[in-house]
């Protein structure tokens, strides 16, 4: 991907949510949810503080992330899909 964020900005691939219930009952595609979990496929440089100076990111490339259920804007890039948000709509980092 040729692709750089703005600022704040970073830009996420949604991971795919489970097509069965723990009950073992198939959720077809009409009634799925649009997971609200990714991984960050690339981040930009950080916002400017008040006197002009960057401030970095918390979030790095490679990290899995929560984020709201109406968070960013989706754009194709390369026949992908991604959702490019601002870091205060990301919610947590998911840890291993």
């Amino acid at each position: 991907m040729k692709f750089r964020p703005l600022h704040d900005r970073v830009v996420v691939k949604r991971l795919e949510s489970d097509t069965k219930t723990k009950g073992g009952i198939i959720i077809p595609d009409t009634a799925k949810e649009k997971p609200q979990e990714g991984e960050i496929v690339a981040v930009g440089p950080g916002a400017r503080d008040e006197n002009g100076k960057i401030v970095a990111l918390d979030v790095k490339a490679g990290d899995r992330i929560l984020f709201g259920k109406w968070s960013g804007t989706e754009v194709k890039i390369d026949g992908e899909d991604y959702l490019i948000m601002k870091e205060s709509d990301v919610m947590g980092i998911i840890e291993a």
